[in-house]
């Protein structure tokens, strides 16, 4: 079975679009169909319905997708076995972080790793913490550098780096902000902007609130902390956003008794062999962490 034909059919079925799949694969569709075609041909199944725009899986793709992944592991993972043998910290890495991790975070990092392995070709996929979490539970980068899950998955090993504490804030002249003794419930009555309902962080605050019997007042949600900054700092709503990200603009409210943080950190595979570059990265993180 061609690797390259598997990996156009992962392509598609992962972005359910041959043009897509394209972009991904640095391919034009003609080819994509192509190798889609010899794949077909050579299973003797048909593996998508091509109903207008939309492509969707067959019961024989949807059969073949999960093999698809553990075929495609194993050939990389042998790859990244025998590169190791030689010791050289080289190859490329491909690493996933969310934006927060890596404006706020990540740069001293970055800066070390780049100039004490300049043989390692860094390929750094900007994403939402729980779709980094998917690359590396699929195989697709070797390490996710995000906000860590409250739980996570039995196939994710995950290394906590950085305590990342979260005030609750709203504008200076928010009512919030301007009484002196406020409590949770006093803020679940005020219109809130949150991260979205998928994020780890709004898990976070959510279990909060229901831990004293509430239910905040979420009026508005997006997973881009400037933007929450912002519609916190114009007065629109309250919110929680890291401590790292409070400056003038807004105010911290006071909650005694109540302290929030998540923990930001590191996860790869249980199952993957490591690249040696993927290695020293880790080393290099490890040498950063925070006492827990």
């Amino acid at each position: 079975m061609d690797l390259a034909n598997l990996s156009a059919f992962i392509a598609i079925a992962e972005t359910g679009s041959f043009s897509s799949a394209g972009e991904r694969l640095h391919l034009t569709q003609p080819a994509v169909s192509k190798r889609i075609a010899g794949l077909e041909q050579q299973l003797d199944v048909r593996l998508f319905d091509r109903l207008g725009r939309e492509v969707t899986l067959t019961e024989a793709g949807r059969a073949l997708l999960p093999r698809a992944y553990q075929i495609v592991n194993v050939l990389d993972d042998t790859r990244r076995a025998l590169t190791n043998l030689t010791g050289e910290v080289s190859g490329r890495l491909t690493l996933a972080t969310s934006h927060h991790i890596g404006l706020h975070r990540l740069p001293p990092v970055l800066r070390t790793f780049t100039r004490t392995f300049p043989g390692v070709a860094l390929d750094i996929q900007f994403l939402d913490s729980e779709a980094a979490y998917d690359e590396v539970l699929h195989g697709r980068a070797e390490i996710a550098v995000i906000t860590l899950a409250p739980e996570p998955h039995h196939l994710i090993r995950a290394v906590p780096v950085w305590n990342d504490a979260l005030d609750f804030v709203a504008a200076p002249e928010h009512p919030l902000a301007r009484d002196g003794q406020v409590n949770l419930a006093d803020v679940a009555r005020h219109p809130a902007v949150f991260p979205g309902g998928n994020t780890f962080t709004h898990h976070i605050v959510q279990r909060l609130f229901e831990s004293q019997g509430l239910t905040p007042n979420i009026a508005m949600s997006t997973n881009y902390l400037e933007t929450i900054k912002m519609m916190v700092a114009i007065g629109l709503a309250w919110s929680v956003l890291p401590r790292t990200m409070l400056d003038e603009q807004v105010a911290s409210i006071a909650l005694p008794g109540i302290g929030l943080s998540r923990q930001l950190g590191y996860i790869l595979h249980t199952e993957r062999t490591l690249s040696n570059a993927a290695k020293a990265f880790m080393a290099l993180l490890d040498s950063h962490a925070e006492p827990h």
